[in-house]
């Protein structure tokens, strides 16, 4: 019941921070009109952590007390989070050719993020390497666990190596180095992403749970209703 609601919040803040960032934003001093795409870029960024630490968190939960919701949540994370990682990449690109001068640069960050896409990537393939589900939720559970050690490698890249990237700017400790008109996009944009993924991983994980106990009584009394209230 919770995923209308979300989706429409979710696509009203959508339209709130495109219209922010791309319209009412002034143009950065140094960057011009390109530093816009950071409104599409930072988020994706973030979701790329955020979805894998739930993830691996889910993955984790359900490989010590074998819950399988929380085996199921974790499956159903996994193709966001690469998604949100691949756009981060992306769109990282595609802002770098004309800030850098090249589509892609092995830094820290970027590689730290590459391998984070790989580490989804592995999951993904484990899940579907086995026909016992617990088995491959076991299995993809490990790797998860592992892959967290990346996690703060790309978070403090930028500060433990010298790269192309720019420091904190939102996340410093005294005040963020960003103005405060184009923070609020940003932060909305950030919202609205992370809304995004609630909706889809809601409707993923109802979708696996129906799969999963696709032969128990409680499935078949509920498309039962269902058919009979059409």
């Amino acid at each position: 019941m919770l995923t209308p609601w979300l989706s429409w919040i979710c696509a009203l803040l959508l339209i709130a921070g495109l219209y922010g960032g791309l319209i009412y934003a002034p143009p950065d001093y140094q960057q011009g009109e390109s530093f816009r795409i950071i409104y599409v870029h930072v988020p994706s960024a973030w979701m790329s952590m955020f979805v894998y630490v739930l993830m691996a968190t889910a993955g984790g939960v359900g490989l010590i007390w074998h819950i399988k919701i929380a085996e199921v949540f974790a499956k159903s994370c996994a193709p966001l989070g690469a998604s949100f990682t691949f756009l981060a990449l992306a769109t990282g690109s595609l802002w770098g050719k004309p800030m850098w001068g090249t589509w892609w640069v092995w830094d820290a960050r970027l590689t730290s993020e590459l391998i984070l896409l790989f580490l989804y990537l592995g999951y993904m393939a484990l899940q579907s390497a086995f026909d016992d589900r617990r088995v491959a939720a076991r299995a993809s559970a490990v790797l998860a666990l592992v892959g967290l050690i990346n996690i703060p490698i790309i978070h403090y890249s930028v500060e433990w190596w010298s790269t192309l990237h720019q420091g904190a700017t939102v996340t410093k400790l005294d005040a963020p180095s960003i103005h405060i008109d184009m923070l609020i996009p940003l932060l909305i944009m950030a919202l609205a992403f992370k809304l995004y993924f609630f909706t889809i991983v809601l409707i993923r994980s109802r979708t696996e749970i129906l799969e999963y106990e696709c032969n128990s009584k409680w499935v078949s009394d509920l498309l039962n209703e269902t058919e009979v209230s059409k």
